[in-house]
This record gives C-alpha cells, structure tokens and sequence, in this order.
C-alpha cells in the first residue's frame, strides 16, 4: 500500500485516574495512540519497544487494526509504565509515577522497508533519538514530529535540530508558550515556524486547535462532548490522525486538506476521550468519524451579512 506513515514513539503501559473511573496497566504510548488513529487513514509501521511482560492481547490488537509491527523491538525487561491522574481540570495530568524500563535504553531500528516510508511522525520521545530517526530515512515526502515540556526544559537545543527538519510541528498550548517565551498563541506560532517548520499545530485541548500554514491560519473548535473520561492520549490520536489524513490525499499540503486535516483530527481525538486507554477507538467506524466531521464542519459554518 502506498503512502504508509512510520511512526515511531513510546508503547506504555498506564494507569490513569479521573474523577469518572480509573485503569491499571491499560493500553497506551504516544506511538500507539497516534499508530491506531492513522490506521483509520493509511497503512502504518509502527517502530517502539515493549518489554517481555507486554499483553499478547494489545500485540493482537495492533495486528487486527492492520498496524505493521516488524519495527516494534521486544526487549529482555519490564515494559515502560506511567502512572498519573486528572482532578476536574481535565486539560492538565498530574503525574505520579514513571518507570522507563526498557524504553530507557531503547535505540530506533528502523527496518530496511521502513526507511523507504513516503511519511514519518516523530511521536514524543528524546528528540535525539528523533534525530537518529531522521538520518536512517530516505527521503520521505513529509516529516511530522511531537514533543513534550520535558524536552523544551532539558533539551531545547536538540529538539530545535529536530523541527528545522520536519515539515509538521505538533505541540500543545502551554509547550507552544514555554518554548517560544512568549504568552501569544499566535506569537508563539509563527516564532516556531520561523525555527524551520513549514506549518505549526497547536493542539489546545477541549478549547480546538490552531494551525500555522505558509500561507494560512485556521481555527477549529473541539467537538463539544458531554462525557469526557480520560483524556490521555488525546494529543497524540489528534496528530495521527491529521497526519494520517495527509498521508491518506498523497501528502497534498493545500489549504483544503490541512483544514480537512484539523478537523479530522479533532474528531479522533473526540473519541479518544470518551473512555479510558484506546476502548472507545477500538469499535469506532470510518462512517462515525465521518458524521463527527459534519457536525463540527455545521458548527463553525455561518453566513457573512
């Protein structure tokens, strides 16, 4: 299948409390989040680690949603596991504990057939191991990369060489500040794709998301839900799914599809959040998402007087 995205990240294991329920050990990582979103779109190869304790049912998984697995190192130890909950402010997570394990030593191999992927997403990990990424492709048509406030605090030098070489930048609101050292959405915005992205995606939660284009600037509203239970992994499903889209048109970059590609985004990630891990993107339908995409294109339409 052509147009296939390489997706490289964590594969968790979290525990996740909110004030609506709580899981232990469920399914998660931003290169799984992001894989099973884009999985809606095109073909993916996911490249991570996982240790020898990882649930065969989570490998199934991946396998029946028709992810490619090759890259996903298993190696001698304990899967990454992160631990952390939410009070009613749903936009911020309080993490409460971390354990690397094997994704600590963890180096991206990229098998051979993978290195020739027409596009890459850089989930959130070291931005030096985006980098070692980055020099074993070849050529792909467009590079897409996440990040973390950890990385803008420790290692802002390399995660600078990172988006000088991609053509996407996904980043969240308070990153988006932190990074360009200014209280400006918009300011923060264009700084960043003056560092070297040709367009900036700022992903503000239940409040929508932003995207800086060379020639246009979009706002899109969150799909507004009643029920939210979890949202971890909510940026990431947005990413994978936006760039899955692209990936999906051949990696038409006009103004047409990047704005389809927000709002399908945005629909994804609407249904990331309505149950805890990924239980409600494992009986979501491509006819669902579809309808999502209407509503939030009837919501934000109106007539100029």
């Amino acid at each position: 299948m052509a147009n296939e995205i390489l997706i490289v990240g964590s594969v968790a294991l979290d525990s996740v409390k909110t004030p609506f329920g709580e899981v232990k050990e469920a399914l998660g990582g931003s290169a799984t989040y992001a894989s099973y979103s884009a999985s809606f779109f095109t073909s993916v190869r996911l490249v991570g680690v996982i240790g020898e304790d990882f649930p065969k049912e989570h490998i199934g998984l991946l396998k029946d949603k028709g992810i490619h697995i090759e890259g996903l190192q298993v190696a001698k130890g304990k899967t990454f596991r992160w631990a952390g909950s939410y009070e009613y402010d749903l936009n911020e997570a309080h993490t409460l504990a971390t354990e690397l394990n094997v994704f600590e030593t963890f180096k991206p191999k990229i098998p051979a057939e993978y290195k020739k992927s027409d596009f890459v997403f850089l989930a959130n990990i070291d931005p030096d191991l985006q980098l070692s990424v980055l020099d074993q492709v070849e050529k792909p048509k467009l590079v897409a990369c996440d990040t973390m406030n950890l990385w803008i605090r420790i290692k802002p030098d390399a995660l600078k060489k990172v988006i000088k070489r991609v053509d996407f930048l996904f980043i969240n609101e308070g990153e988006a500040r932190q990074f360009a050292n200014t209280s400006s959405l918009v300011k923060a915005g264009r700084i960043l794709q003056s560092w070297g992205p040709k367009h900036v995606v700022i992903k503000k939660g239940e409040h929508g998301a932003l995207l800086f284009g060379q020639n246009t600037f979009f706002a899109a509203p969150a799909f507004p839900l009643e029920d939210v239970y979890d949202p971890t992994g909510a940026g990431d499903t947005f990413a994978g799914g936006f760039f899955g889209y692209v990936a999906q048109q051949g990696g038409d970059i006009s103004d047409v599809t990047l704005r389809r590609a927000v709002v399908f985004g945005t629909a994804m990630a609407s249904f990331t959040v309505e149950k805890f891990s990924l239980e409600r993107l494992k009986t979501l339908t491509m006819e669902q998402i579809s309808s999502r995409v209407r509503i939030l294109k009837e919501l934000s339409h109106f007539d100029q007087p």
